[in-house]
């Protein structure tokens, strides 16, 4: 950063237009900052500066120079604050992606107690349902509820089971059944980031059995496939936080108790960086810490 230290020299002598001030707001010696001077001259070809023994003043080619170059130098002085800003554990701004009901119900209160720890701390927030691409899209973390991560190219952390039931309005004819077999492709309604159709895997802890889902219906979103299912279209799979408040009101029932699909899991998304950000670091630490007071949202 040689030339980003004499330029910067350059321009603070040409608004003081003293080099001995200049020296003593940079802590170099008058002679370091008159050599500095001297070798931008040299190295551009012009004189900048016309010396007297009271002051110096800019010459007509320094005046431009100055010009020029103030805007960059201010543009690089920000990003240097910037990256280190983004290195520190308690400044910066972060990025994060999560799911949309997660998003708005369970992640605003673990940010406001964030940001009272770290109140320099600011945040891009996009909610949303399907996986993103978390380096494409400049994310530096991402918030996801799926199963175990397969790309090989990100980073991904465990937080907590998020356990998922098999969801029926009461009185429909699915709360009787006692075996998935009684189900056809028509009752299941799926969940798929891409609205189409998915394939059910269930175990009773001994045997399983595959069922094809979504040939009537399918969503992207948890919250339609559990008020589709509150009104009677079908069966629904899906974890306990969208599914929560049915069952407490009892729009929504467990159907097939003895059956139950695969664990998700909450998990934290990471670029492939070589080693976390402090700034990430510690919001991965404070979400995890935080997320345990919600758990039962999950279940």
């Amino acid at each position: 950063m040689n030339d980003y230290k004499a330029l910067k020299t350059f321009l603070l002598a040409a608004e003081k237009r003293n080099f001995a001030q200049v020296a003593r707001e940079l802590d170099m010696t008058p002679a370091a900052v008159t050599r500095a001077i001297a070798a931008l001259e040299d190295d551009l070809g012009v004189q900048l500066f016309v010396r007297t023994t009271r002051q110096v003043s800019l010459t007509t080619d320094g005046a431009v120079f100055a010009a020029q170059v103030q805007g960059a130098i201010e543009a690089l002085e920000k990003a240097r604050k910037d990256v280190r800003n983004a290195n520190k554990a308690d400044q910066g701004r972060l990025r994060i992606s999560a799911p949309t009901w997660f998003g708005k119900a369970v992640l605003p209160p673990i940010l406001s107690g964030f940001r009272q720890l770290y109140p320099k701390m600011s945040f891009e927030i996009s909610l949303s349902d399907g996986l993103v691409d978390i380096v494409d899209d400049d994310y530096d973390l991402a918030i996801r509820i799926s199963s175990q991560p397969s790309d090989k190219f990100t980073i991904w952390r465990k937080i907590r089971v998020v356990p998922r039931i098999l969801v029926a309005a009461p009185g429909s004819r699915y709360v009787d059944m006692q075996h998935p077999n009684e189900l056809t492709p028509d009752d299941c309604l799926a969940y798929s980031g891409e609205s189409r159709r998915e394939n059910w895997v269930l175990s009773d802890g001994g045997s399983s059995m595959t069922i094809s889902a979504g040939r009537a219906f399918s969503a992207n979103s948890g919250e339609v496939l559990a008020d589709m299912a509150a009104d009677g279209a079908g069966v629904a799979m899906l974890p306990g936080f969208h599914i929560s408040e049915h069952l407490r009101t009892g729009r929504l029932v467990h159907v097939l108790q003895g059956w139950a699909p695969p664990e998700l899991w909450l998990t934290l998304y990471y670029p492939p960086y070589q080693a976390l950000p402090p700034r990430i670091a510690s919001f991965s630490k404070f979400f995890e810490e935080q997320v345990a007071s919600h758990m039962t949202m999950l279940d």
